[in-house]
Formats: structure tokens, sequence, C-alpha cells
């Protein structure tokens, strides 16, 4: 995933404009989809419109689960982790 990827989602699919560094977004997406062996795309679709993942069990209810919430948390980090040390 690139940051261009996650720009042209956020402008075109979500009709928004992107108030994060979307490089550092998408490195963080990225990161954490190889960690988790899981598709970038709905990752970032969790994170930006709160899209629940059936498969990893990101909702129950209509409320995050435990793993969601890690899952979240993970992709913040790391996203903070980049933008803090630039």
């Amino acid at each position: 995933m690139t940051g261009e990827q996650v720009r042209d989602y956020i402008e075109n699919e979500l009709g928004s404009d992107p108030i994060h560094d979307v490089d550092a977004l998408a490195s963080a997406i990225e990161d954490t989809s190889i960690e988790l062996e899981y598709d970038s795309f709905e990752l970032m679709r969790l994170l930006l419109e709160d899209k629940p993942i059936p498969a990893i069990h990101t909702h129950s209810y209509g409320f995050h689960t435990a793993n969601g919430r890690k899952i979240i948390e993970t992709i913040q980090d790391k996203y903070y982790g980049i933008t803090n040390a630039e």
C-alpha cells in the first residue's frame, strides 16, 4: 500500500481531504498487514471507516472487540512512531 493509494481512497471514496501524513499511514497499515498476514486494504477500511472485518473478529454487535481495538491501536502506534521520529 502506498501513500498515494491512501490519499486517493480518502479523497475519492470518503470525499474528504487527508489531514494526516498519508505516507506514514500507508506504512503503518502495511507493517500491520504483514504482521497479521491480512489484507492491507481491509485494515485501512477498518481504521478509516470502522468497517468490520468478520474474518478476524473486529466487531461484535456493532462494537469493537478486544482484537479490533488492538489492531486499530497497533496501526495508530506505528503511525505515531513514524511521524514522531521525523
